[in-house]
């Protein structure tokens, strides 16, 4: 039976031969993942079950990153609570504050995915991880407690959608923008409990941090998961942070898709999500003159390296615009000190921005930049829905850190290109 990427990976964790669309199947896992929200309800399940042990210390991730630093009382003790349990249950992969960093940038840094991995994770943005080849989904606590008693859980196997790339992204144009301009054009709906599979000759030139920030974003058109195909692009992020050997899984060439959608990288524009939906699409030139007051970049969707590099490009020598709070959240303490080393954070501070310590913050309206009724803020996170970052008559604007760099320097969504040819 013909097969797609996914439907290949979890065969092989199921220990089957094949697996069609729509099979429920068992399979054991590489990976299980929870933070500071969903771990705590993890755990008080996991007792219930009268085990002892999870299933294999070296299997189990936990990262405080949601409201840690801890933002209160009840945000400490749910740490305390993970941090305990983490220590009894001997757990490896605890990542504490001050070593750690926001889940999905951390995990791949520290070398825990592989190609060909099944990872399930206590967070809907687990599916980041297809950048590399593997199959990552988000799942609920009950499942989590679950999996770190077994090792093991069940899926329904999903349809699989194909976008073929071609050509390459323009200047100022990423993977925020592709990934916005496929949820505006197919719904957050449109990928409903299917595996999104890339391929085609434009995948070659889209960076690996590109590809994290399109899979992370796949929960948005409702898919279960992203993946993209195993190359030298993702060969050479896997030799540098992870020191198993790749599994290389490719799609069968008569693998059925339920829609394929064709893609012309070079054709896509900077583009911003409008609120109260990431499919709320429009391009950078459609957007008109909207005021915002606070500008964020980073989060598990854009907090890498690269996406604070062209910040800073377009910061560099010049100031925040009077009256907006611009914050930068660089996703793990390597990307961090990275920055530091670039002088990038020189750039942030110099040009009046201020700059956290990892941390999820205020992309789930937690802390670190929570919004007041009626204020709006353009943010490289990625969700916009009402409320999500503060009180439930505020705003936000999705867009890539170009954008929202551009927008910071004039207080309202400005085009990269504009600034930069103003200089």
């Amino acid at each position: 039976m013909s097969m797609s990427m996914s439907q290949k990976i979890l065969a092989h964790h199921a220990n089957v031969d094949s697996v069609r669309s729509g099979q429920l199947i068992m399979a054991d896992l590489d990976l299980v993942l929870g933070n500071d929200i969903t771990s705590p309800v993890a755990i008080n399940q996991f007792k219930k079950f009268g085990v002892t042990e999870v299933f294999d210390k070296s299997k189990v991730a936990i990262v405080p990153d949601h409201f840690a630093p801890n933002k209160d009382i009840k945000a400490a003790t749910q740490c305390k609570m993970i941090r305990d349990f983490a220590r009894d249950k001997e757990i490896e992969n605890y990542f504490e504050i001050g070593k750690m960093g926001i889940e999905h940038a951390l995990l791949p840094e520290q070398g825990l995915v592989n190609s060909g991995d099944l990872i399930i994770g206590a967070d809907s943005h687990t599916c980041t991880y297809g950048a590399l080849g593997a199959f990552s989904t988000g799942v609920g606590s009950t499942d989590m407690a679950g999996a770190m008693a077994t090792g093991k859980a069940w899926f329904k196997v999903p349809q699989a959608m194909k976008f073929h790339l071609t050509g390459s992204l323009q200047k100022w144009v990423s993977g925020k923008d592709v990934i916005l301009h496929i949820i505006g054009m197919i719904g957050v709906d449109g990928a409903l409990y299917k595996s999104m599979e890339y391929s085609g000759p434009g995948v070659a030139s889209l960076s690996i941090d590109d590809r994290f920030t399109i899979c992370n974003m796949a929960i948005e058109a409702g898919a279960k998961n992203g993946i993209f195909p195993v190359d030298q692009v993702a060969l050479d992020y896997l030799k540098e942070h992870n020191m198993k050997t790749p599994v290389i899984v490719e799609a069968d060439e008569d693998a059925e898709y339920e829609e394929v959608f064709e893609i012309d990288l070079s054709t896509i524009r900077p583009t911003v999500a409008f609120p109260h939906l990431p499919d709320n699409t429009r391009t950078i030139d459609e957007v008109g003159k909207v005021k915002v007051d606070q500008v964020v970049i980073g989060s598990c969707t854009n907090g890498h390296i690269s996406d604070l590099r062209v910040a800073a490009e377009i910061l560099k020598g010049k100031k925040v615009a009077p009256g907006i709070r611009a914050l930068v959240f660089p996703a793990t303490q390597q990307i961090y000190l990275d920055a530091m080393e670039e002088g990038l954070l020189k750039i942030f501070v110099e040009a009046g921005v201020a700059v956290s310590t990892p941390t999820c913050g205020p992309c789930l309206g937690g802390h670190m930049g929570i919004l007041a009724e009626n204020e709006r803020a353009i943010a490289t996170t990625n969700r916009n829905f009402v409320g999500r970052m503060g009180h439930p008559g505020s705003e936000v604007y999705l867009a890539s850190p170009a954008v929202a760099a551009a927008s910071a320097l004039t207080g309202y969504i400005t085009n990269p290109e504009t600034v930069k040819e103003n200089e």
